[in-house]
C-alpha cells in the first residue's frame, strides 16, 4: 500500500514538474513572440522612413508651398533655337501645386507620380507637377493652345504615339501655338512638318540633359 502511495505521489510530482516546465517554455515563447514583433514593427516604421526620405529625390521635403521652385536662372537661346535653362532646376518630391518659371516647365518641384510617357497624347491640360515628373524620366512633352492648327496636332499625335518616352498634350496658357519642351530645354516649331520637331526629338528623347535614366514612363497615371 505505501509502495502505491510512493507512486501516486511520485507519478503527481513529474507531472507538476512537466506542468511547470510546460508554462516556462509559454512564457519564454511569449516572450520571443513579444520580441520578434517589436523588431518587425520598428522594421517597418525604419523601412516606411527611408521610402518616404528615397521618394522625396534629392532630400526635399513634401511640404513645399504653391512657389517657383525651378531655382534662380534663366533661358538662353542657341543658334539652333533652342532654349537652355541655365541655373539649377530643383527636383524634391512635393504633394502641393508649384508655381514654374515657365509654362510650360522644363524642370522644377514635382509630384512623384509621373504622367505616362510612353506615346501618350492626352486631350485634356496635364498637372505641371506630374509632367515635369516624367521630364525628370527623360521624355519630350509636346504641347499646343488654341491657336494651333488640328492638322498639325493631328500630325504630331501620330509621332508621338509611335514615340516611347514622349508625351503630349494641350496647355492653354503659353504663348506659342506648339512647344516642345525636356528636363531643361524648350523650343517652340511651326508646325508638324517643321525639321525641328525630329531633331528636338532626336537630341532629347532620353538624351544626356535627362536626370534620371531608364525611368519607367508607364505605370504612372494617366487620363
Amino acid at each position: 500500500m505505501g509502495s502505491a502511495n510512493k507512486s501516486s505521489t511520485a507519478r503527481k510530482a513529474r507531472i507538476e514538474e512537466m506542468r511547470r516546465a510546460e508554462q516556462s517554455r509559454e512564457r519564454r515563447n511569449r516572450i520571443l513572440v513579444i520580441a520578434a514583433s517589436v523588431v518587425v514593427v520598428c522594421g517597418l516604421v525604419g523601412g516606411g522612413v527611408v521610402l518616404v526620405r528615397s521618394q522625396s529625390g534629392d532630400g526635399g521635403s513634401d511640404t513645399a508651398a504653391a512657389k517657383d521652385t525651378s531655382g534662380k536662372g534663366k533661358f538662353v537661346t542657341g543658334e539652333d533655337g533652342v532654349k537652355t535653362w541655365e541655373g539649377k532646376l530643383a527636383r524634391n518630391h512635393v504633394t502641393k501645386a508649384v508655381k514654374y518659371a515657365s509654362e510650360p516647365p522644363v524642370g522644377g518641384d514635382h509630384n512623384q507620380a509621373w504622367m505616362n510617357c510612353n506615346g501618350d497624347v492626352y486631350t485634356k491640360q496635364l498637372d505641371n507637377t506630374n509632367a515635369v515628373h516624367s521630364l525628370e524620366h527623360g521624355a519630350v512633352w509636346v504641347t499646343y493652345n488654341a491657336d494651333a492648327k488640328k492638322a498639325d496636332i493631328d500630325a504630331l499625335a501620330a509621332k508621338v504615339k509611335k514615340t516611347p518616352y514622349t508625351l503630349m498634350s494641350p496647355m492653354d496658357d503659353q504663348q506659342d501655338p506648339i512647344m516642345l519642351s525636356a528636363w531643361g530645354h524648350q523650343r517652340t516649331v511651326t508646325g508638324a512638318s517643321d525639321p525641328n520637331v525630329d531633331k528636338f526629338f532626336e537630341k532629347f528623347v532620353q538624351g544626356e540633359q535627362t536626370p534620371e535614366p531608364g525611368a519607367a514612363c508607364t505605370n504612372g497615371l494617366s487620363q
